[in-house]
């Protein structure tokens, strides 16, 4: 049984010299550690066959990761951009991510990177997969089918981890599960000449703006500073032998040993 995968990825942006986001087509790129999450979609869809569907949800800057993705090799893509979703927070997001998956059924597997290089939150994928009451596993770095189950590989501590996960479910990618490919220039301009990237509104949804971006959500960034880090450095006098000690004492004395 082949397999219909949906990827959920994002674009993330660079910032200026003074912290300041900047937000251009030129400036977005696909969240690096989305790209071993598409890498191992493609993977499952070579060995099993199916279609592997790339979602994003943003302004049209975020049709960038998008053409990424395509260039890779997956099969569709689809922007979810509305007004309405401006400023959502990490569970406003994965409100409006959840509906519009629901909009792209059937499927076998929803699939996401482990974090995003803006946030770092990691929330997104688990909190998905909740609203769209999946099993969920993390940290995976390998999947193999099993039957109409997968079989699912993650590391943890000093300890590998296998769970056989039924079908649909979702599943957290490791950043370095696996190689994400390089496009070849031919698949980036086969990327561009394909159909017209699909877009979703929050009519398309067919759901309330009720609980989704900014008044729905619950966490805001109030600030953001850039952190400065302190650097000393000391010289010790001696021996060798004197130095030796005088350096042990004043690790013992930060509580770096005991």
């Amino acid at each position: 049984m082949s397999l219909k995968i949906i990827i959920c990825i994002k674009s993330v942006v660079t910032t200026a010299p003074e912290g300041r986001v900047v937000r251009t087509m030129d400036n977005c790129i696909l969240n690096p550690f989305d790209r071993p999450a598409i890498e191992m979609a493609l993977k499952l869809k070579e060995s099993e066959g199916g279609t592997v569907t790339a979602v994003t949800m943003g302004p049209d800057t975020g049709s960038t990761a998008l053409y990424e993705a395509l260039s890779m090799g997956v099969d569709r893509a689809v922007l979810i951009t509305d007004r309405a979703f401006a400023g959502s927070d990490t569970l406003a997001t994965s409100k409006t991510l959840s509906a519009a998956i629901n909009r792209l059924k059937p499927f076998d597997l929803v699939i996401f990177g482990a974090r995003s290089s803006d946030s770092d939150t990691g929330q997104v994928g688990p909190q998905t997969a909740v609203f769209l009451d999946l099993p969920v596993i993390t940290g995976v770095k390998e999947i193999m089918r099993k039957g109409d189950d997968l079989l699912v590989e993650r590391h943890i501590d000093e300890f590998t981890e296998k769970y056989l996960m039924k079908l649909p479910g979702a599943v957290a990618v490791h950043p370095r599960a696996i190689q994400p490919r390089d496009a070849a220039l031919s698949m980036v301009e086969k990327a561009f000449k394909k159909e017209p990237i699909e877009k979703l509104s929050l009519t398309d949804l067919g759901i309330s703006s009720q609980g989704l971006g900014e008044s729905g959500s619950p966490t805001k960034l109030v600030s953001m500073s850039k952190i400065k880090r302190k650097k000393k450095c000391e010289f010790i006098d001696g021996s060798p032998e004197e130095q030796a000690d005088e350096l042990v004492k004043r690790i013992k004395a930060g509580g770096y040993i005991s």
